[in-house]
């Protein structure tokens, strides 16, 4: 009889968390100490430094993060006290709010990503082939579409509703 603690689903979400634990530590310590930057602050920034107008609907910018609705709260107010961020109203929904690249936020990611892909060699695409790369990134979109589908961009919420 199968023993379920010898189970292949248990390694394998065990291996994905693991190596996600591992690859954030690396990387956050690297981005820290070379650019001043912690990997909460860039994943942020480069998520909106990639996104139309350099803006997301916070909901939007919650779904696609680890962060609690709270835990973004902060980051966003932390980030908009050193100018990185601003945010802004929708004028046609008031209850929705944009965060907001700012010239110095750009130029500071701008400056981060070279650094950061280096990292990124090293520590995880450097051991995987292209063809593995290229099946990686379609197996993990398959899986954060499924479990986190607000975290597609889907470009509806970067724009205010229509009244």
């Amino acid at each position: 009889m199968h023993d379920p603690l010898d189970d292949d689903r248990l390694t394998l979400a065990g291996l994905l968390i693991e190596s996600s634990v591992g690859l954030r530590a690396q990387l956050g310590r690297r981005l820290e100490d070379e650019c001043g930057l912690s990997l909460q602050w860039f994943d942020l920034l480069i998520r909106l430094a990639r996104s139309p107008d350099h803006r997301l609907r916070m909901a939007e910018l919650a779904a696609q993060t680890v962060l609690t609705p709270s835990g973004l709260t902060r980051a966003v107010d932390r980030l908009e006290e050193v100018r990185l961020i601003e945010r802004t109203a929708c004028p046609s929904d008031r209850r929705g709010a944009f965060a907001v690249l700012t010239d110095e936020g750009l130029r500071r990611v701008r400056t981060a990503v070279p650094v950061h892909l280096v990292h990124l060699e090293e520590h995880l695409t450097g051991v995987l082939s292209e063809s593995e790369r290229s099946q990686l990134k379609e197996l993990l979109r398959k899986i954060r579409d499924h479990v986190n589908p607000e975290a597609r961009p889907s470009g509806e919420l970067t724009r205010c509703p229509q009244p």
